[in-house]
């Protein structure tokens, strides 16, 4: 979903687990048959494990939206909250969920919540979406008058940053300007706030729809 190529490194640095911990992991999922590992040595769902995946994820969102929506839980404890709600949500309730939360398609954090439709459901999303850029594909040299669009999972799992986002406005939906910083990363600027510097990991993770 953020373009990174699954290698167990890159697992390893996302989650901050030891090179054996993942290899451990991987090698199990594997002999569930829910992944296997490519020549190239990235790895690859099987389709049993793709439909567990969008489960899964589909049961996060919902959470998310709950927690933030219902519940009110503040911004950065939103995302680690949902990760122990996603292992343990009933597909019944997700139905419920969906009713209590007027159809929602999107999570707080503008991401699509995946397979709907497994559920029954026949989610109404709009027509024709703006195409998307990440903050690090902005061009460079001047500033770029955009909309937020998503935060993905990465930036949520940041809970200094995350904070940071949402006391400068910079949420789904908000008008920002950006531009490419000389450090490489990206300087969001919001009139009447303090200018919010993404390193660049963090910005590929941010989505936008230029203006």
């Amino acid at each position: 979903e953020e373009g990174v190529v699954p290698l167990r490194a890159r697992i390893a640095e996302r989650l901050e687990q030891s090179g054996p911990t993942v290899s451990q992991t991987v090698s199990r999922m594997e002999r569930d048959g829910l992944l296997h590992v490519a020549g190239d040595r990235h790895l690859e769902l099987t389709d049993k494990g793709r439909t567990l995946a969008v489960a899964v994820m589909r049961k996060h969102r919902l959470a998310e939206r709950l927690l933030v929506d219902v519940i009110g839980l503040p911004w950065e404890d939103v995302h680690a909250e949902a990760c122990k709600w996603e292992h343990v949500m009933s597909e019944e309730v997700e139905r419920r969920l969906v009713a209590v939360l007027a159809d929602p398609t999107v999570s707080p954090f503008g991401n699509p919540i995946p397979g709907l439709s497994e559920l029954g459901l026949d989610p109404q999303r709009s027509a024709e979406e703006a195409p998307l850029v990440r903050l690090t594909e902005l061009p460079p040299g001047s500033p770029v008058a955009v909309v937020v669009r998503q935060l993905t999972e990465h930036v949520q799992g940041d809970v200094t940053l995350i904070a940071r986002l949402k006391d400068a406005g910079v949420v789904p939906n908000a008008r920002v300007t950006a531009e490419i910083n000389q450090l490489g990363g990206v300087t969001i600027v919001m009139p009447g706030h303090e200018n919010v510097d993404l390193p660049h990991e963090m910005a590929h993770a941010v989505k936008v729809e230029k203006i």
